[in-house]
């Protein structure tokens, strides 16, 4: 079966962790977010997979080479000029010759995607969306539909008084390639808020299919840190890189090869720390990713923080809640 991952995106709401590297290539559980993605289609038997890229486009194309090491074909469409979701996959009309599965590049999930085609080609779709319930609606795509799972409507980031669901679209699609009829072609086209919109109106087979599995957008610190914490609390099944340990204290370190921390460094809540890295004497560590070859000098605070690779935090320097350091820096 075949599946193309979207990854052309500049990941411009996680700067400036993404300034040298697109947003799918950041670190998860010291493994590239996208690595996962790769991983779950292969074990849903996704083995032909074509990925779009623009923004650092060698960055991926790089590591995942042409897929034989994740014992899956890769090929890639290199867009000059961004062409919108719709316009991306539109240009890979050529490839995309029968069922196809769409997913995001850039978030966290291991939803069963074989099941979502089962379903799908049950209800005989034309297109079906994997949707997640939520909380935060104001911040997602919102889909209506009737008890059968027809799609009605679609409200994009409502205000949540206004919401008329609590569901919201994962960017996860199933199409039969007769969708390609939707999208025009050489333009930028959206899913969201072109194509769809035209599928309820046209009244097609268009289903909405509710998903019980872990899914989050990886779309700011917030939920890049909360999604680490995840994977290490076993919530999502997904791989990691280094050693799992679970501490006295209740928390939970993953820590990556040849990384080295002082014996009497304080670590707590869910901390990662990458490959290479030295965690001076006096250090804290609290709900914080740290990324490759970082030095924490003595007696450094890091709170709730996320510190790129390369970076030297300095002696007794403090970092707050929220606080992002690029790779490369120095504080």
């Amino acid at each position: 079966m075949k599946a193309m991952i979207m990854a052309a995106g500049v990941g411009s709401r996680l700067m400036p962790m993404t300034i040298e590297i697109p947003k799918p290539m950041i670190a998860m559980a010291n493994r590239p977010l996208m690595a996962n993605t790769v991983k779950l289609l292969q074990k849903h038997g996704f083995n032909d997979i074509i990925c779009n890229l623009h923004y650092h486009a060698d960055s991926i194309r790089n590591y995942f080479g042409d897929g034989q090491p994740w014992g899956v074909s890769m090929q890639y469409s290199l867009e000059k000029e961004l062409m919108g979701t719709a316009g991306g996959v539109k240009r890979c009309e050529w490839f995309l010759d029968d069922t196809f599965v769409i997913i995001s590049g850039d978030a966290l999930t291991d939803i069963d995607i074989a099941r979502l085609v089962q379903d799908h080609q049950r209800k005989g779709a034309l297109a079906t969306i994997a949707l997640k319930e939520v909380d935060d609606v104001e911040n997602y795509g919102i889909v209506i539909c009737d008890e059968d799972g027809l799609i009605q409507n679609f409200q994009e980031k409502p205000r949540s008084e206004q919401a008329l669901s609590r569901v919201a679209n994962t960017g996860i699609y199933v199409f039969e390639p007769e969708i390609f009829q939707y999208i025009p072609a050489g333009q930028f086209y959206d899913f969201g808020k072109q194509v769809f919109p035209h599928l309820v109106k046209a009244k097609c087979p268009f289903y909405g299919i509710a998903v019980d599995d872990y899914w989050c957008d990886v779309g700011n610190i917030d939920t890049y840190r909360q999604a680490n914490a995840d994977i290490l609390a076993g919530k999502v099944r997904a791989e990691i890189a280094g050693t799992l340990t679970s501490l006295n204290n209740g928390s939970i370190l993953l820590m990556g090869e040849n990384s080295q921390v002082s014996p009497n460094a304080a670590l707590e809540g869910n901390v990662v720390i990458g490959c290479g890295c030295r965690v001076g004497d006096n250090v804290k560590i609290c709900d914080s990713v740290i990324w490759n070859d970082t030095i924490i000098a003595d007696g450094s605070i890091i709170k709730g923080a996320v510190v790129g690779s390369n970076c030297i935090i300095g002696s007794g320097h403090e970092l707050e809640k929220g606080t992002v350091v690029a790779s490369g820096s120095s504080r």
